[in-house]
């Protein structure tokens, strides 16, 4: 298995499994294993490999497994929700700090195929992609529909974020939550 940042050439395998895991291309049954909301232009993806240095890979065999994105709130605000996250971060403090565009970045979506669950590549990928922003932001926020529970599990059992508060946007209810981009995988809270 091999982590690193993604390039160009992963843009297909990164693709496939947003696709194969977007939340409106699953079935109600499989929807409690998890899912991605956003979806991505080729030139987005682009732009977040190239520009923003925001995708974590891991691959196998050349087959993308998982991916987590990371990028400058700059890069999500042509979304409507981001925008609105982007206005809500001075509602949360995360160790006595106000969130800013400044100070954070958003993380996610993030994805493990199906094949690689339970293996614990997911904390493999999250404390790589961590490890990538460290140096231009020291807190990383993100977001975790309240319906999405087996996000919400990994994310505060087995990497342990930080659950700051919670926001609505269109009718759906999300948890924001963050963590110092100082946290390692052996000392998982700061």
């Amino acid at each position: 298995m091999i982590i690193t940042q993604a390039t160009m050439e992963d843009v297909g395998g990164i693709l496939s499994l947003l696709k194969a895991n977007h939340i409106n291309n699953m079935s109600e049954e499989d929807k409690p294993d998890g899912f991605v909301t956003t979806n991505f232009t080729e030139a987005q993806l682009e732009a977040l490999i190239i520009k923003e240095r925001g995708v974590t890979v891991a691959k196998e065999n050349g087959k993308v497994l998982s991916f987590a994105m990371a990028a400058s709130w700059e890069f999500w605000e042509e979304w409507p929700f981001f925008a609105s996250m982007i206005e809500k971060l001075p509602e949360f403090l995360l160790e006595g700090q106000v969130l800013t565009r400044e100070n954070s970045y958003q993380y996610g979506p993030v994805c493990v195929d199906k094949s690689a669950r339970g293996t614990g590549l997911f904390e493999q990928v999250f404390y790589a992609s961590l490890a990538s922003m460290k140096e231009r932001y020291p807190i990383m926020a993100t977001f975790v529909n309240l319906v999405n529970q087996r996000s919400y599990a990994a994310h505060t059992k087995k990497v342990s974020l930080s659950t700051l508060g919670s926001f609505k946007f269109n009718e759906n209810n999300y948890y924001l939550m963050a963590c110092s981009t100082a946290m390692t995988q052996s000392c998982k809270n700061i």
